[in-house]
């Protein structure tokens, strides 16, 4: 087992590909699957699983590579320490639903931790591929809501992927809605105050399952409804056509402008967001720096109610 199959291990598993991975590591596909098997072979256990969409970790596999990480990461602060070598690229992914802090805290964790070198990813995606893209370690951290409704599917979920959900805070659904909106005038809104409005929603692609929905209350029915896939779009949406969402009332104006606001809606549900991570992996320290950035942030808000 040497440094340099640990290091080719970790690449492939942020790539989710070994034909990508060779290409970012500037050797052929060949040489690096060879590599792999003979680490396999050699520690006695399949840390990839083939298929035809790329590769993904397996369990005996994200516990392996976890070890990995924390000896490359122990062997370049020896490097830095001894032999003053140049600082590693710092790698960190975040896969989240479509939340405005989760990109603030983001922006902090650059700011305040500046580096010579980075590889930073941030991945607004779908619910399905969150769960996915922690699973195979392709990000560190998830971050994605859970309620009433969902919670046993997602749990069980987490379970068969070795994941733990960490709360960060509880919040009292909101709508979303530009501040022209007729119901911009109200201090609470009901089911009925907005079911002459469009509402929308983010695609969920193949796994568009109520279950996997980023909105509460997924299974009304609506009149009108649209799907999008960004938030960008979504709130152009909003403005431009009266239309509404549902989620936690955190909303920054900061980088989204202040043509949107947020009213709570009149309902017992609640929203419960937080982070997933692989429960036998110890987090980086960018990504400990991360959740710090994200607790940061969310004390600073009175609408929700912090959970620690």
């Amino acid at each position: 087992m040497t440094l340099q199959q640990l290091k080719y291990a970790l690449e492939i598993a942020r790539c989710g590909s070994i034909n990508i991975a060779a290409k970012k590591l500037f050797i052929t596909q060949p040489s690096l699957s060879n590599a792999i098997k003979e680490l396999e072979s050699e520690i006695n256990i399949n840390i990839f699983e083939r298929t035809n969409r790329g590769v993904t970790v397996t369990v005996d596999g994200a516990q392996f590579l976890g070890y990995a990480k924390q000896v490359i990461e122990q062997t370049e602060l020896l490097e830095k320490r001894y032999i003053d070598a140049k600082p590693s690229t710092q790698h960190f992914s975040v896969s989240t639903q479509h939340y405005a802090f989760a990109v603030n805290a983001f922006v902090d964790l650059i700011k305040e931790y500046s580096m010579n070198e980075y590889e930073f990813h941030l991945k607004e995606t779908q619910t399905y591929c969150i769960i996915e893209d922690v699973k195979n370690l392709r990000s560190e951290i998830g971050i994605l809501f859970k309620n009433d409704f969902n919670s046993k599917i997602l749990e069980k979920l987490f379970k068969e992927s070795n994941l733990k959900f960490s709360e960060l805070f509880v919040a009292r659904p909101h709508v979303f809605i530009s501040k022209k909106n007729p119901l911009a005038r109200k201090k609470i809104v009901s089911l009925e105050d907005i079911e002459d409005y469009p509402c929308l929603s983010f695609e969920q692609g193949e796994y568009n399952s109520f279950y996997f929905s980023e909105e509460i209350l997924s299974t009304l029915s609506h009149r009108k409804s649209i799907k999008v896939t960004d938030r960008a779009t979504l709130f152009n949406l909003l403005i431009g056509l009266n239309g509404y969402t549902i989620s936690t009332g955190i909303i920054s104006s900061a980088l989204n402008g202040t043509n949107i606001i947020a009213i709570p809606l009149d309902t017992r549900e609640s929203i419960t967001v937080g982070w997933i991570s692989h429960k036998n992996i110890a987090l980086s320290s960018l990504a400990l720096k991360y959740i710090d950035a994200l607790k940061k942030f969310l004390r600073k808000l009175k609408t929700i109610q912090i959970c620690y």
